[in-house]
């Protein structure tokens, strides 16, 4: 009944007024009405929308190889490769320099990259840098009258914050929508090598990737990069890379032309209660040592299974993905303070960044048809064996084209075009400017020749 008598009310009051309708008034609410709407006239101008082609290698039908079926059914050649295309989003980070920053996945094997303005002017972009293990990328175009969006501190975001994501979802230009941030520092959900997401309510579409995401002062705190999507569309749960991480990424792709990432030499667990009270300590925030790994930074320095590391350069350590996410962006040589708790006694020790073991190789990034191989050191075992050198196949992609070409997981190539190879830097480097290779291969207990063309 109480509904009713609202409904009622609310008639009587609409009837009365309409009998004047030239007497309402423009707006229902007094004063300015709050909006977004100049903020974002200065921001949008510095999204970009970045379009992709790239060539795709087709997979040939078995049975078109099979010559009892060429002979009989002389069927048409097969396509071999065809052409794909893909949006994305990116953000003007320096204006004067025409630099734009993006996932590296939106950009990946790209052929050609366009990036277009706001205003409907389109460039034609070159890579500056790439790091897949962030999936963070750089492009640049030539182009006058950029405007950058200033970077803001996304250390200083609070859960409830309200922000604002800015892209390209599914190619509708220039698309807004808001939200709040959700959650801080999610790792663990395998989407990258190096997780401390952004999570977000705003909606966050495929063509997103590589957008902008706001605080209400205009600053870039995020960019976009991957959603939760159980359904294929949007659920509400969207994540973004932290601009300060950003900042440090952008800054080594801009002058090195990558990400040098550097070790430790440390595996790490987070601190739980149950193990700070077997430690005897009186916190739940740190990143555990369990092992040190031999001739490592990390025991040159002194460090030991057990210490607990509270604090990397003064900045407080959460737990074991927060420790390795500060590693992973120190550059090879830099110096280093751990404050860490050692039986119960805080200490400091100093420790020199030294550059990773390279620990495996992708096909692709050797020779076309390598693609969907992974390379790797030969393991010590096969040199027990008697095997005393050689580069180890990791694994091969079913249907890839090292898949196609015989190649297969834990095959050991010995020598490549009859050149012996001992490590994964001879191994590219016998290949280089070859279009037809020649592996001698040891699988099991047989060894034979595999020619790729």
């Amino acid at each position: 009944m109480r509904i009713l008598n609202k409904w009622l009310f609310a008639i009587i009051i609409a009837s009365s007024s309409s009998i004047s309708a030239a007497s309402l008034p423009v707006s229902v609410f007094e004063g300015e009405v709050p909006s977004l709407a100049s903020m974002l006239e200065e921001t949008l101008p510095g999204v970009v929308n970045i379009s992709t082609t790239s060539t795709v290698r087709m997979r040939a039908n078995p049975l078109f190889r099979d010559p009892f079926f060429r002979r009989f059914f002389d069927p048409p050649p097969q396509q071999q490769q065809r052409k794909r295309q893909s949006l994305g989003s990116g953000v003007v980070i320096d204006a004067d320099e025409g630099l734009v920053v993006t996932n590296a996945h939106v950009i990946e094997k790209a052929d050609e990259i366009s990036v277009k303005l706001q205003n409907g002017g389109v460039f034609e972009a070159e890579v500056v840098g790439a790091d897949s293990e962030s999936d963070i990328a750089v492009v640049r175009i030539d182009a006058d009258n950029l405007t950058e969006i200033p970077l803001g501190d996304s250390d200083e975001l609070r859960v409830g914050d309200f922000v604002v994501a800015i892209g390209n979802p599914f190619g509708l230009n220039q698309t807004v929508t808001s939200g709040i941030v959700s959650a801080l520092g999610r790792s663990g959900l395998g989407i990258e090598g190096y997780e401390d997401f952004i999570q977000t309510d705003a909606s966050i579409n495929p063509g997103n990737s590589g957008g902008a995401l706001i605080d209400l002062h205009g600053d870039l705190v995020g960019i976009n990069t991957a959603i939760l999507a159980p359904s294929g569309g949007n659920v509400g749960i969207g994540f973004s890379i932290p601009i300060n991480m950003v900042r440090q990424l952008t800054g080594q792709i801009v002058e090195y032309g990558q990400v040098e990432r550097g070790r430790l030499g440390v595996y790490i667990q987070d601190l739980t209660p149950d193990l700070a009270q077997a430690f005897g300590i009186d916190r739940n925030q740190g990143a555990v040592v369990s092992q040190v790994v031999p001739e490592s930074p990390a025991e040159k320095a002194g460090l030991q299974e057990g210490d607990v590391v509270i604090a990397l350069d003064g900045k407080a350590v959460d737990g074991g993905a927060d420790l390795r996410n500060e590693v992973g962006l120190l550059r090879v040589g830099k110096s280093i303070e751990l404050t860490v708790l050692r039986d119960g006694d805080e200490m400091k020790i100093k420790a020199i960044i030294e550059a990773r073991r390279t620990q495996a190789m992708q096909g692709a990034n050797l020779h076309a048809e390598l693609e969907g191989a992974t390379f790797a050191p030969l393991p010590e075992e096969f040199k027990r064996r008697g095997v005393e050198y050689g580069v180890y196949v990791k694994s091969v992609t079913r249907g890839s084209p090292a898949w196609d070409n015989e190649l297969r997981g834990k095959d050991v190539i010995t020598s490549v075009n009859r050149r012996r190879v001992r490590s994964l830097d001879e191994f590219r480097q016998s290949m280089h400017g070859s279009s037809g290779l020649l592996f001698s291969v040891r699988r099991g207990r047989r060894a034979f020749f595999l020619a790729i063309r």
